[in-house]
């Protein structure tokens, strides 16, 4: 486990990278961007998320009170269900990989449905423990060297993101990304014994599935 916890703890500190990123944009933006503490404009639907991701969601996750967990859990059911009735084969630990990749990696954007974690006011119950995708939502991706890595722009903003000064908007995400690689492989080399290259699942399920359960080293996708 402490290999784990090393791991985690460098994860942990490359999302705080990415959040020093996210900050620093929105305040050279100011008011011409839309993200703002409680919007929860981008919480919708289902996206993946990386074992590395769901491992951080279900730490924060068991640390919240009982009866906030029971409440998450209940809004999750409706959604095991559906994707069960879609693809009757999944089943727990709920990872994705063994699926037809054509058909989780392109969810219907017309999906509204927020995310389970939100509480009654549109705020993350786990916020500083959030998943990649969720730091990086918004606004766009652009490596120093000019690349694009796709970022999801906000259509909300006032502005227009493009406009932010190249030194703010760049930012090292080849790099970034490249480092997450390592991370997950390193992470998973030492729960299962093998470094995989992918165990994606979503939110909902990531929070239902019992991970103390799992035979990581029998782990068969």
């Amino acid at each position: 486990m402490q290999d784990l916890t090393i791991t985690l703890n460098a994860y942990r500190q490359l999302l705080t990278e990415v959040d020093s990123w996210f900050t620093a944009c929105l305040q050279t933006g100011g008011s011409t961007l839309a993200c703002h503490t409680g919007c929860s404009a981008c919480c919708r639907g289902l996206f993946d998320i990386t074992l590395l991701d769901a491992w951080l969601l279900k730490e924060a996750f068991a640390k919240l009170a009982a009866d906030v967990r029971k409440q998450v859990l209940t809004r999750c059911q409706p959604r095991l269900a559906e994707l069960c009735d879609r693809w009757p084969e999944l089943s727990s630990p709920y990872f994705l990989n063994a699926l037809p990749e054509g058909e989780w990696t392109s969810m219907s954007e017309e999906d509204q449905t927020p995310c389970p974690l939100l509480d009654e006011n549109g705020y993350c119950l786990v916020y500083a423990s959030r998943p990649l995708t969720c730091r990086l939502h918004g606004l766009p991706n652009i490596d120093i060297s000019g690349e694009d890595f796709d970022g999801t722009v906000c259509t909300l903003h006032p502005g227009d993101p493009m406009e932010l000064p190249e030194h703010v908007l760049r930012w090292q995400f080849r790099e970034a990304f490249a480092q997450e690689v390592n991370l997950f492989r390193t992470f998973t080399k030492n729960l299962t014994g093998g470094a995989w290259h992918e165990l994606d699942t979503f939110i909902p399920l990531a929070l239902l599935a019992d991970y103390a359960a799992v035979d990581w080293h029998s782990l068969n996708l």
